[in-house]
């Protein structure tokens, strides 16, 4: 869950995981751990159609959802980090 200093959502000022409830840490706009973000938009087809859905995880409850994937997610190593 993303909190923001205004209504324009310009300037994020942190971050709950939805899992867990964790606050993660943000400085100036950044978050300054891992953070998982999911947004999806549901169309048609769907129980949810019109809805979106929006949530964080910390990194660690990532970790557990990813675990008891029947396949496992795809991993490679990157060398420029964001």
């Amino acid at each position: 869950m993303r909190i923001y200093t205004d209504e324009s959502r310009n300037q994020l000022a942190g971050v709950i995981c939805n899992q867990c409830k964790k606050e993660l840490s943000v400085e100036n706009g950044i978050i300054k751990e891992g953070c998982f973000s999911g947004n999806i938009q549901f169309g048609f087809f769907s129980g949810k159609d019109g809805k979106k859905h929006s949530f964080d995880l910390c990194e660690e409850c990532y970790d557990k959802m990813i675990k008891g994937f029947a396949i496992p997610v795809e991993e490679e190593d990157v060398t420029e980090l964001l």
